[in-house]
């Protein structure tokens, strides 16, 4: 492959849809890039939700509609708050010296979050006193970003802080900045739908909306089949016929609610995202709710948002200890890069690449004794734990074979 210009994607695809489609496409052209590289949340996401169908079936639909390659950003980074999610994908598309990033975005010009970020860390201090002391009066921690943005003069039309998609490309901004990356980060405005859209209103719909269409009808409707391309409607049929479900969290709702019941105080409180004794909250309602909405009703509050619960749910969910994340968040060169699938250009791409970097791809969990695999085995054993042990067998060996190919 000669003259080689890549693209770096940090995506979900959850499940990939039509507008993801345009991002990929729009990227390339974007950045003229001949290799789209995404990197994509495994089993559980960002917003702390466990994937409506597995990371594989995801990566097929990818590569199947013309990205690259697909590899997975590791579980410690994937369900966790903006910063820490961004410095983990960053820090993968760095060492494999992707040229660009291309991101979604409401705000759609690069040179806005460029001149922001110049701004944040002139005031950065202030920042962060405005910050800790909303979080004190007891705001929730986005409400309080928000606030302290504001205070600096960072909400401006131009680039409004408070709005999700551009809350995460400044924290991929701030990421690649920290890392001293060579990557140049560029945007597209987002198209039609919003990030927390709950409606399907066009072909180009949000991820958000397409769950909750398929979540409350049990099948693909004509609703939900228009804002999805062919391929992706395929694999969540093919993940439901082998599987038998789509998730979602209260498929969860029996194992969170036994490894509450079954775990002292102690052993809750070192959990990541177990704050402020939130675990004599959980001891106080475990018995008292009969479903998972039931329980995040009772435990959300003004300063715990419906996120955050979702996160600290997960880490419960898959034991993930503040030392854990402790130990992992501040790496600048992951310890490998894990590939979940790529097509002709992106093997040709990666065979370049892996004689000129010093991180070792790898496909499957055992081609590493590094603990983040150990962590990435415990999160996928905990997703397909409510499936039958006949399915979870047959679906656990895509984690110890090659990756996918076309």
């Amino acid at each position: 492959m000669i003259d080689v210009r890549s693209c770096g994607l940090i995506v979900e695809y959850n499940p990939f849809h039509n507008g993801h489609y345009y991002h990929q496409e729009a990227s390339r052209q974007k950045t003229n890039a001949n290799v789209t590289v995404a990197v994509m949340s495994g089993s559980f996401l960002q917003r702390g939700e466990p994937a409506i169908i597995d990371k594989f079936a995801r990566a097929k639909a990818a590569l199947n509609h013309d990205v690259d390659v697909v590899l997975e950003l590791p579980f410690i980074y994937a369900a966790q708050y903006a910063d820490l999610f961004a410095h983990g994908a960053i820090a993968i598309l760095n060492a494999l010296e992707v040229d660009y990033i291309c991101f979604g975005s409401e705000s759609g010009d690069i040179q806005a979050f460029n001149d922001h970020y110049t701004h944040f860390k002139e005031n950065e201090e202030q920042f962060q006193s405005i910050l800790q002391s909303n979080l004190q009066k007891g705001l929730s921690f986005p409400q309080s970003s928000t606030n302290a943005y504001e205070a600096i003069g960072l909400r401006s039309k131009g680039l409004d802080l408070g709005q999700p998609n551009n809350i995460l490309g400044f924290s991929y901004v701030k990421a690649i900045r920290s890392l001293h990356s060579h990557i140049q980060p560029e945007t597209i405005q987002r198209t039609k739908s919003g990030y927390h859209d709950s409606t399907i209103e066009h072909n180009i719909a949000s991820a958000t909306s397409i769950r909750k269409e398929l979540n409350e009808f049990g099948e693909l409707t004509d609703q939900a089949i228009q804002a999805l391309p062919k391929e992706t409607v395929q694999q969540l049929l093919a993940y439901q016929k082998t599987s038998e479900v789509w998730h979602d969290w209260e498929l969860y709702f029996p194992y969170l609610q036994l490894l509450v019941q079954t775990k002292s105080k102690d052993e809750l409180r070192a959990i990541h995202g177990m704050v402020e004794g939130l675990e004599y909250k959980l001891k106080q309602t475990v018995n008292k709710v009969t479903s998972f909405q039931e329980w995040m009703n009772a435990l959300k509050t003004k300063r715990y948002t419906w996120t955050r619960l979702q996160r600290m749910f997960v880490h419960v969910l898959t034991n993930t200890t503040k030392d854990e994340v402790n130990t992992f968040s501040n790496l600048s060169t992951p310890p490998y890069i894990r590939l979940l699938g790529m097509n002709e250009r992106g093997r040709l791409f990666l065979n370049k690449k892996k004689n000129q970097i010093d991180v070792p791809i790898i496909s499957n969990i055992q081609q590493s004794p590094n603990q983040l695999l150990k962590i990435e085995e415990r999160a996928m054993d905990a997703y397909y734990a409510p499936l039958s042990a006949e399915k979870k067998i047959e679906l656990r060996k895509q984690e110890l074979t090659g990756p996918i190919i076309l």
